[in-house]
C-alpha cells in the first residue's frame, strides 16, 4: 500500500506539471513583467522548497526527523490533501486561461477573473499548490518537508504582494472591491 500512495502522489504532481506545461503554450502576450531580480528571488525560494520536499538526500540530521507517524492513515490523509490541492490548482489554472504567467505580469487585454475558484479566493493556484505541498509533507512525514513548505509559502507570499499591487494599478475600480469581498488564500479566513 505504501508504494501505491507514493506512486499516486508522483502521478498527481506529474499531472500538475503537464497541465502547467500545456497551459504555458496558450498565454496572451506580456506587456509588463516583474523585474529579473524579483523573479529570481521568488524562483530561488520555490526551488529550495520543492527540493526539500522531493529529495530524500536532504534526510540528514534534524531534517530527517518525522513530524507525523509513518502510519498508513496519515499517509493516506496526506495523499487526499495533495490530490485535492492539485485539483484546486489545476481548476484555477484552467480558469485563468491565457491571463496566466509564471511570473508577475500584465498581459495584453488582461482581464480580472473573479469566477470559478477566483470567486472563493484571490489566489487559488497558490491555495491549491500549498495544500498539495502540505499533503505531500504529511505523506513524507519529515521535517525537511515542513521546511520546504515554509520556503514555498514565503515565495508565494512575496509573489502575491507583487500581484496584488499590479492588479490594484491595472483595475483601480474593480480590484479593491474584489479584494474586500474575497480572501487571499482561504475562503472566509485569510
Amino acid at each position: 500500500m505504501t508504494l501505491n500512495i507514493s506512486l499516486t502522489l508522483t502521478i498527481t504532481w506529474a499531472i500538475v506539471v503537464l497541465v502547467w506545461l500545456a497551459g504555458s503554450l496558450h498565454s496572451k502576450r506580456t506587456v509588463q513583467a516583474q523585474s529579473a531580480p524579483s523573479r529570481l528571488a521568488h524562483q530561488l525560494l520555490v526551488l529550495i522548497g520543492y527540493c526539500l520536499l522531493a529529495f530524500n538526500r536532504f534526510d540528514v540530521g534534524w531534517l530527517a526527523v518525522r513530524f507525523v507517524p509513518g502510519a498508513h492513515v496519515w499517509r493516506a490523509a496526506g495523499l487526499v490533501a495533495a490530490m485535492l490541492g492539485a485539483f484546486i490548482a489545476i481548476w484555477a489554472r484552467i480558469t485563468l486561461g491565457a491571463n496566466w504567467s509564471g511570473r508577475v505580469t500584465l498581459k495584453e487585454h488582461h482581464t480580472l477573473i473573479a469566477t470559478g475558484p477566483y470567486a472563493l479566493v484571490r489566489h487559488p493556484i497558490y491555495s491549491g499548490l500549498l495544500l498539495a505541498i502540505a499533503g505531500t509533507a504529511i505523506v513524507e512525514g519529515k521535517l525537511r518537508c515542513l521546511l520546504g513548505f515554509a520556503f514555498v509559502l514565503c515565495a508565494y507570499g512575496l509573489k502575491m504582494r507583487q500581484e496584488e499591487r499590479l492588479m490594484m494599478q491595472t483595475f483601480p475600480g474593480d480590484y479593491p472591491n474584489y479584494r474586500r469581498r474575497v480572501k487571499a488564500l482561504i475562503p472566509g479566513l485569510l
